[in-house]
């Protein structure tokens, strides 16, 4: 039996979540969802990986929850049980001492939801919480200079949130978070194709659709898929011919919230940070910022470089990972940077 539970870092986001254990790395990387089957009190049936597996093959009783939206708790019992699960796969129960845990936040989230984010997290076993900005883990994680007196840009476009931000000197400078992301670009599909096509479609269809053929800008070369949903207009299976040019069109309302996220912040930046940030360019993290042609998109809209960093989904837990490791160090040197 270890006496103390290695520190932990978590970057609990709307379509997934991952964990990093200090001196082990990231252990787990599963989407944020829980099914359940019954009505108030649920019997918890899935977590995780095996969640989605049966996402769109459950039965009626049976209920999937996505315990976090846009970054804020929606389901508090189901997103600590789903912290749970998730610290226990990653680092057993046989400790006497338990974790201390880091988990990033969206910069803008109010504090009465921070409050039932580490709330969530304590009651799932840690010792010790520390709230950490999203955007200021993914710049740490992406290899940005946040504790020098330049102002670098960060914007972490995730499956519920994308956060905005101007990092400098240990600290966000500006920041906005807006409830824009993987989640809204697949309900536009779903959207789209309900109301050009009369169909329905699953989240899972959308996601693959998103994925497979969505681009922020118009491609040369569209390809066509054949998909199949439940036609709206009678009670049968229809089949129709979706494009990549149609699945562009369907998230551009999405993606230009992106843009109007970024322009805010870049509006309300102090001069001399903002001539970093011309020299430098604007850092894009977060699974969608893997999007095909995103970062050409916001750079034509915006006139400044746009850069995509190394494993992007992976930075904010990267900089949170960075955070674990040298946690002693940064609470002697005043320079852990918790949320306030």
């Amino acid at each position: 039996m270890n006496f103390f539970a290695p520190d932990i870092g978590i970057d609990l986001g709307t379509s997934n979540t991952l964990l990093y254990v200090r001196g082990r790395g990231i252990v787990i990387s599963e989407p944020t969802l829980v099914v359940a089957e019954g009505r108030g009190k649920k019997s918890v049936r899935a977590v995780g990986d095996e969640a989605r597996f049966l996402l769109g093959r459950t039965k009626d009783s049976t209920v999937v929850v996505h315990p976090v939206k846009g970054g804020s708790i929606e389901d508090f019992d189901m997103t600590e049980l789903l912290i749970r699960y998730f610290m226990r796969k990653a680092i057993g129960v046989s400790h006497v001492v338990k974790p201390r845990v880091v988990i990033s936040v969206p910069s803008s989230l109010p504090a009465v939801n921070r409050k039932a984010v580490a709330e969530a997290v304590k009651m799932a076993g840690a010792k010790k919480v520390y709230l950490i900005e999203k955007p200021f883990a993914a710049a740490i994680g992406s290899g940005l200079p946040v504790y020098d007196p330049v102002g670098s840009m960060v914007v972490d476009i995730g499956g519920g949130t994308t956060d905005a931000a101007i990092v400098s000197l240990g600290g966000l400078v500006v920041s906005r978070s807006a409830p824009v992301g993987g989640v809204k670009m697949d309900e536009a599909i779903i959207n789209y194709i309900k109301r050009e096509f009369h169909m329905l479609i699953g989240d899972r269809t959308a996601e693959d659709l998103k994925l497979d053929l969505a681009a922020a800008i118009p491609l040369e070369e569209g390809r066509q898929v054949m998909i199949r949903g439940r036609d709206l207009r009678s009670p049968q299976v229809s089949e129709i011919s979706f494009s990549s040019a149609q699945a562009s069109e369907a998230i551009n309302e999405p993606c230009r919230a992106v843009i109007a996220t970024i322009k805010w912040v870049l509006e309300r930046t102090p001069p001399e940070l903002a001539a970093d940030v011309m020299r430098s360019g604007v850092h894009l993290t977060g699974g969608v910022a893997q999007l095909f042609g995103m970062d050409q998109f916001i750079a034509e809209e915006l006139g400044i470089p746009v850069l995509i960093a190394k494993d992007a989904e992976e930075c904010t837990v990267r900089g949170l990972g960075y955070i674990v490791e040298n946690m002693n160090d940064l609470i002697a040197q005043g320079r852990m940077p918790i949320a306030s």
